[in-house]
């Protein structure tokens, strides 16, 4: 994987402006450890930060095609095209040359022989930018499924870009700001398509590209969910479904650097983990290496909830002797949670503080340590928003209100380890001001609007349509951008093989009855894998990414807290409630304050870091 960015102006020379693409380039560093390269020409310029994961030596970029001594197309490129030696091969006999054994440079002679058309044929996670010098025009592309970032900011003649907002701010012309829109957007728990938080940023969106031309920008769709009649009795569709998974688990243990699984002992993470050992023993090349996350006395002590029921550890450890991986326990403790550098380093590679707390902690250090041993690894990601695994799919409370069902679960606390809300912290004001309830109102209404459906859609099969459309459309984005930013920041390649596009097209087209036809959640995945589980891991109860429940975290949170109520010069204080905060930081004051805590902390310290402005 790499990071990526760029600038076209059509109004001044780029050829000279190196020192503002090394600044750009330079804020991708972590996502490209291996080497970094910048090309300039007279309304583009283009850097690029280096994951090497195939072809070491010849994927260098940017990337170009030349022929009699004259550029044909530019490249900067963030990904895994997985079908490339496919692609490849039909190019070769359309009379295609190539001179490395990169899936960049398949991309290109992709564009060149095809267009904008090439973007059908691609498999895999990517987001990239493609220049032709002879018209002029730029080309960013995203992945189907969003799977990868790709920013980019409108200028009075032409476009900023980036794989992170990060890129697009360290240059010298933007003045990085979040209106009251961003705000209201950075505090829910939404991911609109599009959204790029910051004042005039966007993000392309999933399954999009944008063109640029000297007459502006404009977008185009080339992938979006359909609504499919399907035909395929339940044997067919468990066979089908299990099918695809050894062809997408398959394609995606290609690499030329050591690679790895991510084993929560969940469902989703076993299978893959299961499905990987299994082919690479069948290459010859095993075992399987797996690695999981757990804190320190949190099995001996595990307290149960409504999202938790067990924990990970032994699921996880039978799952790997099961398989005989390679399997290596990562245990923290509070101390490495609350570390302020640990936490600076999630603020810097999330670009603002939205996420999921001691989360997303907790995962940075678990893929810095997988990061000693791997540079790719396997992911379960979106399997619970295909195969229907949350516990509120299956809540007709939830599933029947009317908006986002994850926020009628009340979720967003309880992901981060609690179940305070978020904004429980913030100006009574300032809540009246953002609206928080109609923004995310006006957003559910967008998505549903969205929603493709059969003429026989009645009843729950139409619910559970629209149900699973808004996990695949938003809900998947917050835990992919997650993902992505947390391992990238440590330069760790994640794919995550449930969001192949021909698997998430085939399962959302099948009836809700047959996804639950055992009264399960994720009925059709179980099926389809329960061969290569143990017993104990194919009939767990979903359980999400783990949270630390040592009360001593919320007790440093409380402290922490105190320090900037107290301090009338902290940034964070017009956004405080400094009643609120007085009371639950008071002496012998009890109760769960992590999620609030954890965003206004945030909010500080990306205020107090990053130079952006708010304006409210």
């Amino acid at each position: 994987m790499c990071g990526i960015t760029g600038w076209i102006s059509y109004d001044r020379n780029l050829a000279t402006e190196r020192p503002t693409l090394e600044a750009m380039t330079e804020t991708m560093a972590c996502r490209g450890p291996d080497a970094a390269g910048i090309w300039l020409d007279t309304h583009a310029a283009f850097g690029h930060r280096r994951l090497a994961v195939i072809d070491l030596d010849g994927g260098k970029q940017p990337m170009a095609v030349e022929r009699d001594g004259r550029t044909l197309l530019v490249t900067t490129y963030s990904g895994e095209v997985y079908n490339y030696r496919e692609l490849r091969t039909e190019l070769e006999g359309l009379g295609h040359t190539f001179r490395t054994q990169s899936d960049t440079e398949v991309v290109l002679h992709a564009y060149l022989e095809w267009g904008e058309a090439f973007t059908e044929r691609l498999n895999g996670m990517y987001a990239f930018a493609l220049w032709d010098p002879r018209t002029e025009e730029l080309l960013l592309v995203r992945d189907r499924m969003g799977i990868k970032p790709l920013y980019y900011q409108p200028t009075p003649h032409g476009v900023l870009f980036g794989s992170e907002p990060k890129a697009i701010n360290a240059h010298p012309e933007v003045r990085p700001a979040v209106d009251a829109e961003g705000l209201a957007e950075l505090i829910t728990f939404t991911k609109t398509p599009g959204h790029g938080v910051f004042k005039g940023m966007h993000e392309v969106r999933p399954g999009h590209t944008v063109r640029v031309t000297r007459d502006g920008l404009t977008t185009r769709c080339y992938w979006a969910l359909q609504a499919r009649e399907h035909t395929d009795d339940l044997d067919t569709t468990v066979g089908r479904i299990r099918g695809l998974l050894d062809d997408i688990v398959a394609r995606q243990l290609i690499a030329d650097v050591p690679l790895c699984t991510l084993l929560s002992g969940g469902l989703d993470s076993s299978a893959i983990t299961a499905l990987s050992a299994g082919e690479l023993a069948a290459q010859g090349s095993g075992p399987v290496r797996s690695f999981a996350v757990d804190f320190t006395g949190y099995t001996e002590n595990f307290t149960p909830d409504d999202l938790r029921g067990t924990p990970d550890g032994p699921y996880a450890r039978a799952l790997a002797e099961h398989v005989a991986s390679d399997h290596h326990d990562i245990v923290l403790d509070t101390a490495a949670l609350m570390d302020p550098a640990h936490r600076a380093a999630v603020l810097a590679a999330r670009d603002m503080p939205n996420g999921f707390g001691d989360g997303d902690t907790s995962l940075y250090l678990l893929f810095k340590a997988v990061r000693e041993q791997s540079t790719v690894a396997l992911s379960g990601e979106s399997a619970d928003e295909i195969f229907g695994g949350y516990r509120w799919f299956h809540d007709p409370e939830a599933v029947h209100a009317d908006t986002f069902p994850w926020i009628a679960a009340g979720v967003s606390g309880r992901f981060s380890g609690g179940n305070a809300v978020r904004e429980a912290l913030l100006d009574r004001g300032l809540l009246k001001r953002l609206d928080l309830k109609g923004y995310e109102d006006r957003r559910y209404r967008e998505a549903l609007a969205e929603v493709p459906y059969l003429d026989g859609d009645a009843g729950l099969q139409r619910r559970m349509r629209e149900v699973s459309y808004l996990h695949l459309t938003r809900f998947v984005q917050i835990l992919l951008d997650r993902k992505d930013r947390a391992s990238m920041a440590v330069g760790l390649e994640v794919r995550v093989p449930f969001c192949d596009h021909r698997l998430v097209e085939y399962v959302f087209n099948t009836p809700w009855s047959m996804k639950t036809f055992d009264g399960r959640e994720k009925s059709l995945l179980r099926a389809a894998v329960r061969d290569v589980l143990p017993a104990s891991v194919a009939d767990r109860v979903k359980s999400p990414y783990p949270s630390t429940q040592d009360p001593g975290y919320n007790e440093a949170l409380r402290s922490e807290l105190r320090g900037v109520a107290a301090d009338r010069n902290a940034p964070v204080q017009p956004l405080l409630d400094s009643a609120v905060a007085k009371e639950v930081t008071a002496d012998g004051a009890k109760g769960d304050i992590r999620p609030g805590a954890e965003l206004i902390l945030g909010l500080d310290a990306w205020l107090r870091t990053t130079g952006t402005s708010l304006e409210l």
